[in-house]
């Protein structure tokens, strides 16, 4: 049962003490073959913890992580929350500098890593999960301030660089009392872990776990891959992923009516997920709850929900095929506004409340992205909260709107209709895009001229993204290459085409439309193809 207002957690780490103490030999997390009840968990996670201080004279303020899906990554990720420090994953399929430029836009005093992955040169000191827990177990927890900073996540960044998003423990906490409740987390229930640690709703996959005193139940890649079969082997009540896993599945033939017997909840949630989506899914797991929730990094995981019918008949038709993000929790406000910040029956979905994060760690990237809706009309940040009384100087004041940038339309009861970006942020295999770093990465190779980035639908329902360069002598391989280097695998383009000019629309700019309609008409095999 989640606990009251007044006693509910404060922090991350908090959240599984509480079910530590209370269920402290019920299963905490299974993965990679092994077991660890609560007791056996929390002992690990305080062993990395001792380690760390041993290794260093104070306590680390932000510790990068680095691991698979061992059960010493998530002990590390207690470790940082014990200490009372702010969490970073990095992901050890990421390019060397792609992990190397979080690390040190995120100010980094240490990393932990678990040794998979292969070598990895890293800008600041390293700390091996194994070395660190190789003690015992003595100190108590260092609390953090449920206003510090729970972890930063770093999204894609139109600017070419990355984006760091802290979220505080204050913004998680509103969160996970609602989603216990919500989706019924207690001791008995049993929860997937398909997101990697750099990706949001893995803080759901744990915390709502552990906050509810059930069990974590981490696949392998390949697991991921066979859901239906990861289901039923391990006996699973709760999944959550993409929904592309879904699309995945079907084309496997393994999502046959009534596969999926004993599965009480499927949430989708990280990119939209369409009606068909959903009947396949519902078919082969009918007495599941199937609930579609959204949200972006900065609102804290996910803001709005929307429970499917059990009865198909009942379900709602959508102009586009996908299914409502629904209504936004009761603890948030939320406008809908045209871009002059004014009301509107279909625009861009703004939202504010305990769930709305401080701001971005690089206080440049918050122009553009709130609303002041009582005064100046877009909000400056910066100089909204010089010397704030709504909260501490450089944070953003609680009173301003985040723009998600999604636009949404109201439909009745149904709550809202998301319709797509109103920028080039794309979804790909659930993360986050910004199609200008894809482009910048491009145009910063030798000979390239110009480079647009478009994301095309796929026969199968799903998001590919098209390169399109210009330039001297360019060679795709050459160039995709170079993109992995730098890029994760699902930044780089599944295909990239060259060509000796793009084409412009009446104002002069790139007209993407006319771009994409030209790279339907393409063969594949007339452009170079990326590894994903």
């Amino acid at each position: 049962m989640t606990p009251r207002t007044g006693d509910r957690p404060g922090t991350l780490h908090a959240w599984f003490a509480a079910s530590a103490a209370r269920h402290p030999d019920r299963t905490a997390l299974e993965a990679d073959g092994q077991t660890l009840t609560y007791r056996e968990l929390e002992d690990f996670s305080a062993r990395v913890a001792d380690g760390v201080l041993r290794a260093r004279p104070d306590p680390p303020r932000r510790v990068g992580l680095l691991g698979g899906r061992s059960p010493a990554t998530y002990a590390g990720y207690l470790a940082v929350q014990r200490l009372g420090a702010t969490v970073v994953p990095l992901n050890t399929a990421w390019p060397g500098a792609r992990n190397a430029s979080v690390a040190l836009r995120a100010g980094l005093d240490l990393i932990l890593t678990d040794g998979t992955g292969g070598p990895h040169e890293l800008p600041v000191p390293s700390l091996d999960l194994a070395d660190a827990a190789g003690g015992s177990a003595q100190g108590p927890p260092l609390p953090a301030e449920p206003g510090a900073p729970a972890y930063v996540l770093f999204t894609s960044g139109s600017t070419g660089a990355p984006k760091g998003v802290p979220v505080l423990h204050d913004n998680v906490a509103p969160y996970l009392a609602h989603v216990i409740d919500r989706y019924e987390i207690e001791p008995g229930s049993r929860l997937s872990q398909t997101f990697d640690l750099t990706f949001d709703v893995s803080v759901f996959d744990m915390f709502a776990a552990w906050g509810g005193g059930a069990t974590l139940v981490v696949p392998s890649r390949d697991e991921i891959l066979a859901p239906v079969r990861f289901v039923n082997d391990r006996h699973l009540t709760h999944w959550c992923s993409v929904p592309s896993v879904i699309s995945f599945a079907r084309r496997m033939r393994a999502l046959r009516p009534g596969a999926m017997p004993e599965l009480r909840h499927s949430l989708f949630a990280g990119e939209p997920l369409t009606l068909q989506q959903a009947r396949a899914w519902q078919a082969a797991a009918p007495s599941s709850r199937l609930e579609n929730f959204y949200g972006p990094t900065e609102l804290t995981i996910t803001c709005s929900e929307f429970t499917l019918d059990t009865d198909m008949d009942h379900w709602p038709a959508t102009v586009n095929g996908t299914v409502p993000i629904g209504h936004v929790y009761p603890h948030l406000e939320h406008r809908v506004l045209d871009a002059e910040g004014r009301p509107a029956e279909e625009g861009e979905l703004c939202v504010r409340g305990p769930q709305r994060f401080p701001g971005y760690l690089d206080p440049a990237d918050n122009e553009g992205r709130f609303w002041d809706l009582d005064g100046d009309r877009p909000a400056d940040p910066a100089a909204a909260a010089s010397g704030s009384a709504t909260g501490p100087s450089g944070t953003v004041p609680a009173a301003l709107w985040y723009r998600t940038g999604d636009r949404v339309r109201p439909v009745g009861r149904d709550g809202l209709l998301h319709l797509g970006r109103l920028d080039h942020q794309v979804k790909v295999d659930g993360y986050r895009v910004e199609l200008g770093e894809i482009e910048s990465a491009l145009r910063d190779q030798p000979d390239v001229h110009d480079a647009v980035v478009l994301a095309l639908p796929t026969a199968h329902g799903g998001t590919e993204l098209h390169g399109v360069c210009t330039g001297d002598a360019l060679d795709s391989g050459t160039l995709l290459a170079a993109l992995r280097e730098r890029l994760p695998a699902y930044m780089v383009p599944a295909l990239l085409h060259i060509r000796h000019e793009l084409p412009l629309n009446g104002n002069g700019k790139t007209d993407r439309a006319a771009l994409a309609a030209l790279l339907h008409e393409v063969p594949a095999a007339t452009a170079g193809r990326g590894l994903r």
